[in-house]
């Protein structure tokens, strides 16, 4: 695993504080060629799930679940995280969604799945090109990143 991408992991996973210099050497990159556009590229090798002329959806190598996806888009174009996100965006970040929904689909999560997007420090994002996590293929957690497989059962279902 790529050497940032570890370490900004272990901050996150493990809640501890960082010095704002440390912050700002591992968020640099932002603008920069990320490990995702390597993989683009395909100068990385990765476990593609799908493609198309937009967006490449592969297997992460640290899953978080049985079935745990990457979406990403191609073209970067300002998107480092989902906070920089803009009107010209649109069609990209709905088709992101509906890429994520196919490979749910083709992944078998018939009885459930989670689409997660980490944005920011704070919100543990480990690499500065804006990416959807896939999550399934077992009971998740609620709130998410608890330990346990505590179902979260607010709202059994559709309301009539």
């Amino acid at each position: 695993m790529h050497r940032a991408v570890a370490v900004a992991r272990h901050m996150c996973h493990n809640h501890t504080r960082t010095t704002p210099s440390l912050a700002r050497r591992l968020c640099s990159a932002r603008g920069e060629p990320t490990i995702f556009d390597q993989i683009i590229s395909k100068k990385i090798p990765s476990k593609v799930v799908y493609e198309d002329a937009q967006c490449l959806a592969f297997r992460d190598v640290a899953p978080q679940a049985p079935s745990h996806i990457l979406i990403i888009p191609k073209e970067r174009d300002g998107l480092t995280q989902l906070s920089n996100a803009e009107p010209r965006h649109q069609a990209i970040l709905g088709h992101l969604m509906l890429v994520a929904a196919r490979v749910a689909k083709e992944e078998g999560l018939t009885e459930g799945w989670r689409l997660v997007v980490n944005d920011g420090m704070h919100g543990c994002q480990s690499v500065y090109h804006l990416h959807l996590h896939v999550l399934g293929g077992d009971q998740l957690s609620w709130p998410p990143g608890t330990p346990g497989g505590t179902p979260h059962n607010e709202n059994p279902g559709p309301q009539k």
